[in-house]
């Protein structure tokens, strides 16, 4: 066998091994599509239906109606805007700050955050519930928020961090010596190159807001507080018999937030590779 004949073999194996992954990836999200197509006595009969060859809207209907996830919705919404607002704009001062400045004890908060990573958040429920029931924050959105940045802001810094250090100091350097200030420098040239970074801690950071049950769970004990994951679990519950085709209709709503935020910001991904050049 030639050396092009096994590289030809050799590429196309791998691409039918990408295949397969992509299929295995795709096919449990479309089966919850597929489901929430169709109506309850089909789903529960022992013939598998690959499509909605019986196509119904009523469960959509349903967890909108009478399911009640307009406020669960807007609960969800508020609790992540705070989270990824917040992680950004805290993660981003102390990257840089840990990237681009040199202080006492950097080196030891470099590793303060890495520990703090390593640590199981539900180690943390009795106490965090303590603080806030002290606060009088239990059963508020602000309550959750500030938990939430606490659990994603240790990764966000890490992020972040290897963004700045990826980014060489000269750029700035580059852009001093032709007139800009140093805080002009930053803001012109590193900034931009910092897209990539930021979309992607934002994205980490919105679905675990959006995603995170066991916190919720534990602060939001009121059912008009309760977040997505809390009321899809109540719904559940409150349906006695599980109706599959409601309970998929009700996931594939919660999934469509995220994925149109990830769509929004995929480009700013890839743009912000190339932004921020400096002239040759």
């Amino acid at each position: 066998m030639s050396p092009r004949t096994r590289r030809r073999l050799t590429r196309v194996a791998f691409n039918a091994l990408a295949v397969v992954i992509i299929v295995c990836s795709v096919f449990p999200v479309y089966w919850m599509v597929n489901t929430s197509l169709l109506p309850g006595g089909v789903v529960s009969s022992p013939t598998p239906h690959l499509w909605p060859d019986q196509l119904t809207f009523d469960n959509y209907a349903d967890v909108w109606v009478e399911g009640g996830i307009v406020s669960a919705l807007g609960a969800s919404f508020a609790v992540t805007a705070i989270t990824v607002v917040a992680s950004l704009l805290f993660a981003f001062a102390a990257s840089v700050a840990l990237s681009r400045y040199r202080f006492r004890s950097r080196r030891s908060f470099i590793v303060a955050v890495l520990v703090v990573q390593m640590i199981p958040a539900e180690s943390l429920i009795i106490s965090t519930f303590r603080i806030l029931d002290g606060w009088q924050l239990i059963n508020t959105i602000l309550g959750l928020g500030l938990v939430y940045i606490a659990l994603v802001l240790p990764f966000t810094i890490w992020t972040l961090r290897s963004f700045v250090d990826g980014i060489p100091v000269e750029l700035e350097e580059a852009a001093m010596i032709d007139g800009c200030t140093r805080s002009g420098a930053f803001w012109r040239i590193t900034f931009p190159l910092l897209a990539p970074g930021l979309v992607a801690t934002g994205i980490f950071a919105f679905i675990q807001a959006w995603n995170e049950f066991l916190y919720a769970l534990v602060i939001l004990t009121r059912p008009e507080a309760q977040t997505l994951p809390i009321w899809l679990r109540a719904f559940v519950q409150a349906t006695k018999a599980t109706d599959w085709s409601v309970v998929m209709a009700a996931s594939t709503l919660m999934a469509i937030p995220v994925i149109v935020f990830f769509l929004l910001v995929q480009r700013r991904m890839a743009g912000g590779l190339v932004a921020g050049a400096v002239k040759g």
